[in-house]
């Protein structure tokens, strides 16, 4: 019989998959955008740099850089979603210092950002809500926001190719 793995163990396989799946995007990599687990839920955070500033007399962040947070969210949250199914029920066994070949990213069909208000120059967070998932389509709604997550900066919905599972 086998024994439960240490809870340890099992959060530093979550956090290392985690980490090589948003560390294989050098624009999420440029733009210095990090997720914070909880469980399996997700939440992006674009901490504030100057250079994401699109017009400097508000100041705000730039159209480009808000709507990039949220796709990039969106499509983080949705590979999350089936790579966590896979690491828990052992169909993906990932161990960190192997570095596995991680799945390939869904693929953008559409994606339509609503720009509620400026972004202003702090950080930002978003959480995605998959609204249907299946083995070719999925649907996302993702909301960001910076001091008060019932005053939303932007939300987006966004539609989705998935990649052929193994």
């Amino acid at each position: 019989m086998k024994r439960p793995e240490p809870v340890q163990v099992v959060k530093q396989r979550r956090d290392a998959a985690l980490s090589a799946l948003v560390s294989g995007v050098p624009y999420i990599q440029y733009l210095g955008l990090t997720f914070d687990r909880r469980g399996d839920e997700l939440t992006g955070v674009l901490p504030f740099d100057e250079k994401l500033i699109g017009n400097p007399l508000l100041p705000a962040l730039h159209g480009g850089v808000t709507a990039a947070f949220l796709e990039a969210t969106a499509v983080i949250t949705l590979s999350w979603s089936y790579l966590w199914e896979d690491i828990e029920s052992g169909a993906l066994d990932f161990d960190p210092s192997t570095a596995p070949k991680l799945p390939r990213l869904p693929k953008t069909v559409d994606f339509s950002v609503d720009y509620l208000r400026s972004g202003l120059p702090r950080d930002a967070y978003a959480r995605a809500r998959i609204n249907r998932s299946g083995r070719r389509y999925a649907s996302v709604h993702v909301e960001g926001w910076q001091d008060n997550r019932d005053r939303l900066f932007a939300q987006a919905t966004g539609h989705f190719v998935m990649p052929q599972r193994r």
